[in-house]
């Protein structure tokens, strides 16, 4: 089975606090886009997730470079884990860019880390 590239574009509506996680062995960064992609072009929103290890500086620079507001372009995978027979689907982002800018990446380093889970 073939891995395919998702992209979406929206604007960013959310950005949760940094979280430390799998005891301090790595950060975790949840933030939200809102598009129009919904029914009839209804609003909806998405939630992504970004994984570093705890000395890595991906997230710094998405924090730096992306605020409330911007409208981006996010590469992302979609991934499905199992914890103690619950399954959990989330959308792990790993390219974001200016959606304006057509070449420039904003924080456009791919996450080589698995999630820790």
């Amino acid at each position: 089975m073939s891995n395919t590239e998702n992209k979406m574009t929206g604007t960013i509506s959310a950005i949760l606090p940094t979280e430390s996680i799998s005891e301090g062995k790595y950060n975790k960064q949840v933030f939200a886009i809102t598009n129009n992609t919904g029914y009839e072009g209804k609003e909806v929103t998405f939630a992504f997730e970004m994984f570093e290890k705890s000395d890595g500086d991906k997230i710094e620079k998405f924090l730096k470079y992306n605020k409330v507001g911007a409208l981006v372009d996010v590469s992302f995978e979609i991934r499905c884990n199992e914890n103690k027979g619950r399954y959990f689907t989330s959308l792990s982002a790993w390219k974001v860019f200016k959606a304006e800018d057509t070449g420039e990446t904003v924080a456009d380093e791919v996450l080589d880390e698995e999630p820790p889970f």
